[in-house]
């Protein structure tokens, strides 16, 4: 496994903790290449969107190899990951159930992948953290997801998520 396929195994493991709980309806994602990740979505994919949906926008790509019994991984045409790694994850319940943040794309509050955690207690004053360690924070402007982050041994995001409360992509 690649550190970025680890990263993204990591937090997706945090997530599926159970550190919240609902559903998203769909609604309007950010399409600008590096541009506002969330709160519904990014690059026109949207939290909730049924996988049929999902592939009929023509902005992802199957990962092969990389899906479980509950869900499948794809990445953004837009932002290939590579060969070891997802940018999202397609639940066969839930749709599309979690996006990760490509590079240069910034939550509507301004962070993003190399945002210190400073910056991210500043954004987010009621940041929380999972029993696993890492923040999280309900997302702003949808109740029904929420946002995870992977802050280094420096203090630096390296690995943002956005993913329905009940996402069930990872265990």
């Amino acid at each position: 496994m690649t550190r970025h396929t680890m990263a993204r195994a990591t937090l997706a493991t945090a997530l599926a903790a159970g550190l919240l709980a609902g559903a998203v309806p769909a609604a309007q994602a950010s399409s600008a290449a590096g541009g506002t990740f969330g709160p519904y979505g990014y690059g026109g994919v949207k939290l909730g969107m049924s996988a049929k949906a999902a592939k009929a926008t023509g902005l992802i790509r199957h990962k092969g190899g990389l899906d479980s019994g509950t869900c499948t991984g794809w990445e953004l045409k837009a932002h290939p990951v590579g060969r070891d790694a997802v940018g999202l994850y397609i639940s066969k319940k839930r749709g599309v159930a979690m996006i990760f943040a490509p590079k240069g794309a910034r939550t509507p509050a301004g962070i993003g992948v190399g945002s210190t955690r400073t910056q991210l207690k500043k954004a987010y004053p009621k940041l929380k953290t999972a029993a696993s360690g890492y923040p999280y924070i309900k997302a702003p402007g949808n109740p029904k997801a929420y946002y995870a982050f992977l802050v280094n041994g420096k203090g630096r995001i390296y690995e943002i998520a956005l993913a329905l409360n009940t996402q069930d992509c990872a265990n």
